[in-house]
């Protein structure tokens, strides 16, 4: 597929669905020298501004999950067994950590590791500066008690490419930590009974199921337009990335045919993104190193599910061009049951959606000027059940509302591309006496240019924000608060052996989180780069 004009500049990004590398965040960096005039053969590991999973304070264990080199598709198989000394099941928390290494030259790469069948960890590569980098990441996935309670098969893949000119051989080894529940510790709460991986649209679910969640790993990748799905044009647009109904996008669940939860993608930006590394050698663009799962309440459709049958669940990406490739959509379903009973009846009460909604207009640039394609879609949905369980009847409303706008703006040739954009995701569940309600936002505002003597510019700032309000008999029982931003400004000199490229850049990345699920209730810490140097790391909570 021929690629976008600027984004082509670096030659295929080539994403492959499987990867293993992720930053996690440095601890007490300081500020360093002043940076060089330009990138050299190196540059500070990879680091994110996010906080470090927080460890609880008791009797830990340790199991090595993967030890591998990845050359080639090659995906490492091996086997799983649970430690026997911190505890069966009822860990107080279990954390993975990834760290990597790489050398040489090498493109981002895009991966996974599943654990009898379950995803517990998409990511992606950075980029490798010739002397070598290292770097880490870190995730709470103490959700998948039910997995890591029995042994289990292992699966990971970093697809890759090694020949003269690619020599980074991705080098990776994966732990899980257990810390027992013990004192004033109690196990990890909430986490479901079961945890079934989606492998065919057909499931069959416990018949005393009381609650169930979809988690699904959506990511628009593979090398192809897909992978910048937000810049996309329709046909009619002079432009090197198409798609029928332009760049509105929205992952979809469906239960039997029948729509059950809308969610907008995340924006995700990889570490080659925007035809400009420099931007991430460093700093890696938000969710780039952990990408979250989109999550979905289909409690409301317990009882429908409840019946012993096989139903279809199934998940799709809204506007895709058919028979397109270019999404991933693994999902896990999480399960919570009702001990008390074996069999948990009740009814789907209500079901309404507005019509969805996604269109484009292309303005043809005047002469010398700039082609414009405005992008505006949206998309509501509302569904009520309950259940007889062994506490009562209970009630669950879910209501989802998606909403995106953009302005595209670029040049005959493509030699200037810009995009403003914004995604908006707001979700309310009242499971019970329990409402409660997140409002999340994405938004992208880049440009880039190539000018006199193939320099090509890059800014860009991307922002991830949510915020979740828990309301309990209508009083706030808990609030949370994230702001993820990053912003860059990188130039270089395209088409030029790596040594010539006199290649400069600028990065700042601040994570803010305030609230419960903030260590200590608040977080605040800024990174700043130059040239591949930390300039700054401050910390303000």
């Amino acid at each position: 597929m021929r690629r976008h004009r600027i984004m082509g500049l670096l030659g295929a990004i080539a994403l492959s669905a499987g990867t293993l590398a992720a930053a996690g965040p440095a601890h007490g960096a300081a500020a360093a020298d002043p940076p060089p005039a330009e990138f050299g053969t190196d540059w500070h590991d990879p680091l994110t501004a996010a906080p470090p999973v927080d460890r609880p304070a008791t009797r830990s264990c340790q199991v090595t999950l993967a030890e591998a080199q990845f050359r080639d598709f090659t995906p490492y198989r091996g086997s799983y067994a649970p430690p026997e000394a911190c505890g069966a099941s009822d860990w107080a928390k279990v954390v993975l950590r990834l760290d990597g290494k790489v050398k040489g030259r090498q493109y981002d790469r895009l991966g996974h590791l599943s654990l009898g069948g379950v995803e517990i960890l998409r990511t992606s590569t950075p980029q490798p500066s010739p002397d070598g980098i290292t770097w880490s990441v870190e995730k709470d996935v103490s959700r998948y008690r039910d997995t890591l309670s029995r042994p289990q098969p292992v699966e990971m893949l970093i697809g890759n490419v090694v020949n003269d000119t690619y020599t980074g051989v991705i080098d990776v080894k994966v732990t899980l930590t257990f810390y027992a529940a013990e004192g004033a510790t109690p196990p990890a709460s909430d986490t479901p009974d079961r945890v079934l991986p989606l492998a065919t649209p057909s499931v069959t679910v416990p018949r005393n199921t009381e609650r169930l969640l979809a988690e699904v790993y959506a990511t628009g990748s593979g090398g192809g337009c897909e992978e910048y799905w937000y810049m996309t044009t329709p046909d009619a647009a002079p432009y090197s990335c198409k798609a029928e109904g332009g760049p509105y996008r929205e992952v979809r669940v469906q239960v039997d045919g029948r729509l059950a939860g809308i969610a907008a993608p995340f924006p995700t930006v990889w570490t080659g993104g925007w035809s400009n590394p420099f931007l991430w050698y460093v700093t890696p663009g938000p969710r780039a190193f952990d990408v979250q799962p989109i999550r979905y309440d289909l409690t409301p459709f317990a009882a429908t599910l409840n019946d012993g049958r096989a139903h279809r669940i199934e998940v799709s990406v809204a506007g895709v061009p058919a028979e397109q490739s270019g999404w991933s959509t693994p999902t896990n379903l999480l399960l919570w049951q009702d001990e008390a009973r074996e069999v948990v009846t009740g009814a789907l009460t209500r079901h309404e959606q507005s019509d969805p909604a996604g269109h484009s207009r292309w303005t043809p640039a005047a002469p010398g000027g700039e082609h414009r394609l405005d992008t505006e879609g949206g998309h509501r949905l509302g569904v009520s059940g309950y259940l007889d369980t062994s506490h009562g009847r209970v009630a669950t409303t879910v209501t989802r509302a998606v909403h995106n706008t953009s302005v595209h703006r670029w040049t005959d040739g493509e030699n200037r591309d810009a995009l403003t954009a914004d995604w908006t995701d707001e979700e309310s569940v009242t499971h019970g006496p329990t409402t409660t309600r997140t409002d999340r936002t994405y938004t992208m505002d880049g440009e880039t240019t190539l000018g006199a003597g193939d320099r090509l510019r890059t800014v860009l700032s991307l922002g991830d924000r949510a915020h979740t309000v828990t309301l309990r008999g209508g009083r706030s029982v808990d609030v949370t608060r994230l702001d993820d931003r990053y912003t860059g400004d990188a130039t270089y000199t395209a088409n030029v052996p790596r040594d010539q490229r006199h290649a400069v850049a600028t990065t700042t990345a601040r994570y803010r989180l305030y609230g419960s699920q903030a260590p200590g209730g608040c977080y605040d810490r800024t990174v700043a780069t130059a040239q591949g140097t930390v300039t700054a790391d401050r910390r303000r909570c």
